[in-house]
């Protein structure tokens, strides 16, 4: 089974999430900083071209073998998808045509939605926004691993199984620990997305259906795009909590990596976050990532890595009004 994590809890502290403070400081430093909010205008065609090559590589794979769309899947499909899954995260946060359309977001989501297969667009945006007013919070924010998913996952062995399995715990966590009403759009959602499965099964087949949602789920456990998942918020360093990426595969994932940028500032598109790191170098010159590979590598085969290594917070300290309204969006969205 290999190595027993050296971990036996999650690392708690009493102190709140270190990104509204650094806003307000950065800010105060650098107030050209706000230019950069806002709608990057390239990147709703972005979206539409990745949904667009899903759809001709609907055509192109069927009739191919399983061995040809499982490998096409994984290496090509699924990073398509994993791209359209960030997307989504993109349009959480407005980045489609800004705070002041937001049902011009939700549909944009859900047309993104499409190849992956399976229904969150709608349903992201609440848990997300939730993360990022209340990182490390207790029950409240879904990206930490349950208690019983770090003691079961506690080995070499079970870390990779746990990697392996991040889409589903991705997927059911939230549903177990912090259930939510569903909403009518959530329900628009999943008929749109329903409709749109039965269509790739009914003219294309089994086979590119798998092609599609196999990729997505594919690419979001052992695969390495996946990587930016365990990177951004596991303590690799011990007291920092949240670690930016500043590798190649930013270009294929709207710059996710850039992660201590995004929660400093949330309402950025993923286009213009190096800008940041350019204007306030003094502020990221902290622990980052330069391969999600060997992020993977070492959270499998690190004892000191695993489920428990991350920070979480039973009591979340009232933080400045500005910083938090800029952590949580315009109210009309």
């Amino acid at each position: 089974m290999g190595n027993k994590v050296t971990r036996t809890d999650f690392e708690w502290t009493d102190q709140e999430e270190p990104h509204a403070k650094r806003r307000m400081e950065i800010l105060k430093k650098y107030p050209q900083i706000k230019k950069l909010f806002g709608v990057d205008p390239t990147f709703k065609w972005k979206v539409f071209f990745l949904v667009v090559v899903q759809i001709f590589m609907m055509f192109v794979m069927k009739g191919q073998s399983w061995p040809v769309t499982i490998l096409t899947a994984y290496f090509f499909g699924g990073v398509i998808n994993h791209a359209l899954m960030l997307a989504v995260h993109e349009i959480a946060h407005s980045a489609g045509f800004g705070y002041e359309k937001p049902m011009a977001n939700r549909i944009l989501g859900m047309f993104a939605n499409l190849p992956i297969g399976l229904p969150f667009s709608v349903a992201f945006k609440g848990y997300h926004l939730e993360h990022h007013r209340y990182q490390g919070k207790d029950v409240v924010d879904t990206d930490i691993p349950t208690e019983l998913e770090a003691k079961l996952f506690c080995t070499t062995f079970g870390k990779f199984i746990w990697v392996c399995l991040q889409p589903f715990f991705y997927t059911f966590r939230p549903l177990i620990t912090n259930p939510k009403q569903p909403i009518k759009l959530e329900y628009l959602n999943t008929a749109i997305q329903l409709a749109f499965d039965a269509v790739v099964i009914y003219y294309f087949g089994g086979r590119v259906f798998f092609y599609l949602i196999g990729g997505s789920i594919m690419a979001m456990g052992f695969h390495p795009v996946a990587g930016h998942f365990i990177s951004e918020h596991y303590m690799f360093n011990e007291g920092f909590e949240t670690y930016s990426y500043y590798g190649p595969l930013n270009w294929v994932t709207f710059n996710v990596g850039y992660h201590n940028e995004h929660h400093d500032f949330p309402y950025i598109p993923g286009s213009r976050l190096p800008e940041v790191r350019k204007i306030a170098p003094e502020y990221y010159d902290m622990p980052s990532h330069n391969s999600w590979t060997k992020v993977i590598y070492d959270f499998i085969f690190d004892p000191a890595i695993g489920p428990y290594a991350r920070i979480k917070r039973k009591e979340v300290k009232n933080v400045d009004h500005e910083a938090k309204s800029l952590a949580q969006g315009p109210k009309t969205e």
